[in-house]
């Protein structure tokens, strides 16, 4: 029986890895893909295998495995070394002591399978069937979100809500936002269901928060590394008490799918519009205070956005940059 080590950090998880998974599974009856994961890495180990196992989940030949190491004590590096295979094919050889068959897509596969005096297979080495590297993805996120399986890119998904009381300019705001990142965005679905604020009731918001959270898991679906939500849930909730009433009785499946990495909060510094179905300027104010009581009572942590029109787009792109720098690095 061929027992075949696919080995690698998996970080992230891309297209010529699953590649190279599926030409090894081709050349054996058992495949265990390793992951290494060295203590000076941010995404954890078990993560990695999360995404493998996600993939290969119909597969019932692939074994996902993590093996956690120190870089002080093994060399985190894919320079072809004799002295590094031999170090890297020790410990497999503690670990995995059943293996018969290596398969890679670098040049030191062969080191490591002959300082264990088993087979080799190498797939595709001058990368001309998948020509892509992790540090290319890590490098541009963006411009390669395409060679990542669904849950790698799930992980690496930012969602940044937008959030302010009537006529702060979060529709106008959220639309700039996203064709200036490229980005997917989700409409304010109580432009749909209320066509007058001045005329809300209990019934019109368990609405809005279902069809929102509905458009928002939709969008998740195709969306890129970024994801733009104009409104909340944390916003339909405030409407609640301005009719007097309590919070809404949402699952919390709901509140998950709402989830943003990043809340913008539009300052009311900017005239009001008044367009004829919006609150008037006083109770505009009044929202704006139960918005940020309500945010508070949830926990919701936001980033306030002030200041004319063009500050306001300035800003908010500065704040998203920064968190999808460290979305890559995450």
């Amino acid at each position: 029986m061929t027992r075949a080590l696919v080995f690698g950090k998996f970080l992230p998880l891309h297209r010529g890895h699953l590649a190279l998974i599926d030409f090894a599974r081709r050349h054996c009856h058992q495949l265990t893909v390793l992951v290494c994961a060295s203590d000076l890495e941010q995404v954890p180990g078990a993560v990695r295998a999360g995404w493998l196992r996600d993939v290969y989940a119909a597969c019932p030949e692939v074994h996902v495995q993590v093996l956690d190491y120190r870089e002080s004590e093994l060399p985190n590096t894919s320079v072809s070394s004799e002295a590094v295979a031999h170090a890297w094919a020790d410990r497999f050889r503690q670990v995995l002591p059943d293996i018969n068959l290596v398969v890679t897509s670098e040049p030191y596969g062969a080191m490591v399978a002959a300082r264990l005096g088993i087979r080799f297979l190498d797939f595709d080495l001058g990368r001309t069937q998948e020509p892509i590297s992790a540090t290319a993805i890590r490098a541009d996120m963006r411009a390669h979100w395409a060679c990542l399986p669904g849950s790698v890119q799930a992980y690496y998904r930012r969602t940044v809500a937008i959030l302010g009381t009537e006529s702060t300019g979060k529709s106008t705001l959220t639309q700039q936002l996203a064709a200036h990142f490229g980005a997917a965005y989700v409409a304010e679905a109580a432009r749909d269901i209320i066509p007058n604020s001045t005329e809300i009731c209990r019934a019109d918001l368990l609405a809005v928060a279902a069809e929102h959270a509905r458009r928002i898991a939709e969008a998740r679906a195709t969306a890129g590394p970024l994801l733009l939500i104009d409104t909340d849930v944390h916003i339909t909730q405030s409407y609640a008490r301005l009719l007097g009433e309590d919070y809404l009785e949402l699952p919390a499946a709901l509140y998950a799918t709402n989830r943003a990495d990043l809340y913008l909060y539009l300052q009311a510094d900017v005239p009001l519009v008044d367009d004829g179905t919006r609150l008037p300027a006083a109770a505009r104010l009044r929202v704006d205070a139960l918005h940020r009581q309500t945010l508070a009572h949830f926990g919701i942590q936001y980033h306030e956005i002030g200041g004319a029109w063009p500050e306001r787009f300035a800003q908010a792109v500065g704040l998203i940059e920064v968190l999808l720098k460290q979305a890559a690095t995450a």
